[in-house]
């Protein structure tokens, strides 16, 4: 009857464990802003067939994202810069419309976004 009882209210924890970690998921990613959305669809958007990687990109051997690549993470990138505040005028001085630094400078942003989402549901808890 023990070994019953225990094995039920441990189940019953796990239970609620699972159900307190899909809570915290679904918080993270339903306070995140369109323009983080926006840029998380581009990234995904790379696995796309059409959107991988040439053979000819491949032979270059290189972590670089070609420029095609690049193009396809640009618009969400600036969406997400100039969200901030920062304006476009601000985002060509600062990069000098170089695909590489906005795609970083954008990728901080996210980073930040995201680490501040996560304290904050932290300090709910």
């Amino acid at each position: 009857m023990k070994k019953l009882f225990l094995m039920a209210a441990f189940a019953s924890l796990a239970l609620i464990s699972c159900n307190n970690e899909g809570s915290a998921v679904n918080t993270v990613e339903s306070m995140k802003t369109p323009q983080m959305e926006n840029f998380d669809k581009a990234f995904k958007s790379l696995g796309d067939p059409q959107n991988r990687p040439t053979e000819e990109e491949k032979k270059r051997n290189t972590s670089e994202l070609s420029d095609r690549r690049k193009a396809l993470l640009i618009p969400a990138s600036k969406e997400l810069i100039l969200s901030t505040g920062v304006t476009e005028a601000e985002l060509t001085r600062k990069t000098g419309g170089d695909m590489s630094q906005i795609i970083v400078w954008a990728t901080q942003i996210y980073m930040q976004k995201s680490d501040e989402i996560r304290k904050n549901i932290k300090s709910e808890k």
